[in-house]
């Protein structure tokens, strides 16, 4: 069990609060020019919403991001990572440096809301014709950044030190086999020139009401990991099963044998963890056995010591159970994003300009969230903080509410200036403080 040291805490709270109480002015300022942004804010998010691009796709997105960088007098980077869009703001004063990302990318869903700025965009993804909607907030993502630009933009003088924003293609992932979103960002020097001290992001929460934000010391979000395991036996009639080496049902016994895992073999009041077999393949006619059956799965953990153990255990459970059968199980395991880990202390130093964006009441330790975010990619470099910001319509039940990656997923736009607020007066307090502590 995790305990934290309670006066430590309080210790580095008191020693905050001189610094939060010289910004008490500076933060009136923010929440005055975040109110005031808010139409351009939400009209930039219905844009961004009604022409959602994939991931890598994103050229009108970047176009528009470019074009409002620019007219704040934001110096402008385009093409970073392929589609990605850096804005640099030197404050009137020096000190270090400090990045606000968003992700820009949407989805292959089609858009069941019934919206006057409801996607119609259509696309080719896997072979089947579907829709393209941003049914993961990151159309909101883009628009809050945006207007946390504006407003630091109008606060330059103000600033010790340099903000980078940093709009990041990709976060849904890439292309099999070809590397993107953060990790390419991180590859192409987005964290140096000037180098970047910390980093700062938000993401929408559907499920949790508007004006309250959420965050998690150390592993918030899980590690991802896409897993292949190849069957491979001897092909027969379906009529005389004995001449084959069956790869359906060897298949069938490896998928219940995976599920024993994470239910069996991990030590789950450390952290929890997913193993999920999402596609199945293998035949061609119902009465021929196949001669291979390929299965694809998730494995979410959130912490590397139980990622390297379910991957030993995965390898271990295919091929046992496929040599015992007689066939054979090649294994791969790819990772996709590490696990998004919060410096706890700088999380601790945040913690006052969290409370003062939306009100101590409304802030709040959440529990381990077994998505993932290649947000982790930039934690890994350096000091980073992932915080939560409500999106659900006030009073609804978040068990009513459609989830993210859905064709219903909804955002109540009334939260957006929340999330500018957040942004600016992250950015502004830790250039404030000199950096981290």
């Amino acid at each position: 069990m995790k305990i934290f040291n309670a006066a430590l805490l309080a210790s580095c709270l008191l020693a905050a609060a001189p610094a939060l109480a010289q910004n008490t002015a500076l933060h009136d300022r923010i929440a005055k020019l975040a109110a005031q942004q808010e139409s351009k804010v939400i009209a930039w998010r219905r844009d961004i919403h009604e022409h959602p691009e994939l991931g890598n796709q994103e050229t009108r997105t970047a176009a528009l991001i470019a074009e409002q960088l620019k007219k704040m007098g934001i110096e402008v980077q385009t093409g970073v990572a392929r589609t990605g869009v850096v804005g640099l703001l030197k404050g009137g004063k020096p000190g270090p440096v400090v990045a606000l990302r968003a992700d820009m990318d949407a989805l292959p869903v089609t858009e069941s809301n019934s919206l006057p700025f409801a996607s119609k965009a259509r696309t080719t993804y896997n072979g089947q014709e579907v829709g393209v909607m941003h049914a993961c907030g990151h159309d909101t993502h883009v628009a809050m950044l945006l207007g946390a630009a504006e407003v630091l933009s109008q606060m330059k003088k103000d600033l010790s030190g340099t903000v980078k924003f940093v709009f990041q293609p990709a976060e849904e992932g890439s292309s099999p086999g070809v590397v993107g979103g953060a990790r390419l960002m991180v590859q192409e020097g987005v964290l140096t020139n000037p180098k970047v001290d910390a980093i700062f992001g938000v993401h929408i929460q559907a499920q949790t009401e508007v004006g309250k934000l959420s965050y998690r010391p150390g592993g918030e979000m899980a590690s991802s990991d896409v897993f292949t395991i190849k069957v491979k036996g001897k092909s027969a009639h379906g009529a005389y099963p004995w001449l084959a080496v069956d790869p359906v049902v060897t298949s069938a016994q490896i998928i219940m044998g995976l599920q024993t895992i994470v239910s069996r073999q991990l030590q789950l009041t450390e952290d929890a963890a997913v193993l999920t077999v999402g596609m199945v393949h293998g035949g061609v006619r119902n009465n021929i056995i196949p001669e291979q059956v390929e299965l694809t799965g998730t494995i979410r953990s959130l912490s590397k010591e139980m990622q390297q153990q379910i991957w030993a255990a995965v390898r271990r459970t295919a091929t046992n159970i496929a040599e015992s059968a007689g066939a054979t199980a090649e294994v791969e395991i790819v990772n996709y994003a590490p696990v998004t880990y919060n410096d706890p202390r700088l999380t601790q130093q945040m913690v006052p300009s969290l409370n003062s964006a939306a009100g101590a009441a409304n802030v709040s330790v959440q529990k381990a969230v077994t998505g993932a975010e290649d947000f982790a990619y930039y934690q890994e470099k350096i000091p980073g903080l992932f915080v939560f910001v409500g999106g659900m319509p006030k009073g609804k039940n978040p068990a009513e509410t459609a989830p993210h990656h859905t064709a219903g997923f909804f955002v109540d736009e009334s939260g957006l200036t929340l999330g500018v607020k957040t942004l600016a007066t992250l950015a502004l307090d830790y250039l404030a403080a000199g950096g981290k502590k």
